[in-house]
């Protein structure tokens, strides 16, 4: 498949298969593409270096796709991880269900605060394996939808922190779930 233009003549390009191989994975992660491809970050587009063959695509046609690619990505990312918020229907049970809600929490991922800010990591952290007991029921002290809505958490400088926007984004998202939890 020829996505980009190829150079002319003897000249050298981009690897068209190592390319195609990147463009896969990025249309995957935005949901474009073939769900079986491992996602691919921002940041890892961004480092891409590919070998030169004779007859490979024009770089400046691919480097210029690929900084598009990094804006969609980051605009994908920056929206608000979305739990499924409808009730269980079917076969499945609702504990089962607050089990998926609960493994979700635990796979979470958040991107690092920028210009060395953010929540401090391992606040955020036992603040969700709370979430993740009151899922499961296996706490005495179960975590509220209130609590989720009023949480704080201790700002970092100039070391590790999750990025504040991404962490109130998750738990907003969040809160309904607990509330069908009680």
């Amino acid at each position: 498949m020829n996505r980009f233009p190829r150079v002319m003549g003897m000249r050298s390009g981009y690897d068209p298969v190592e390319v195609d191989a990147l463009i896969g994975r990025i249309e995957s992660t935005l949901g474009r593409g073939s769900h079986l491809l491992e996602p691919v970050t921002a940041d890892e587009v961004r480092r891409a270096t590919f070998r030169a063959v004779r007859g490979g695509y024009q770089e400046t046609a691919v480097d210029f796709a690929l900084e598009a690619f990094v804006v969609a990505l980051e605009t994908q990312a920056k929206r608000p991880v979305r739990l499924a918020m409808a009730e269980p229907t079917g076969d499945m049970l609702r504990e089962e269900w607050f089990e998926t809600q609960a493994a979700r929490v635990e796979r979470v991922g958040f991107r690092s605060g920028r210009m060395g800010t953010g929540y401090n990591e391992d606040e955020v952290d036992a603040f969700l394996d709370r979430i993740v007991a009151t899922l499961r029921g296996t706490t005495d002290y179960p975590v509220t939808a209130k609590e989720v809505w009023t949480a704080k958490f201790s700002t970092v400088l100039f070391r590790a922190g999750y990025l504040i926007a991404d962490v109130d984004s998750f738990l907003a998202g969040i809160a309904d779930v607990l509330d069908q939890r009680s």
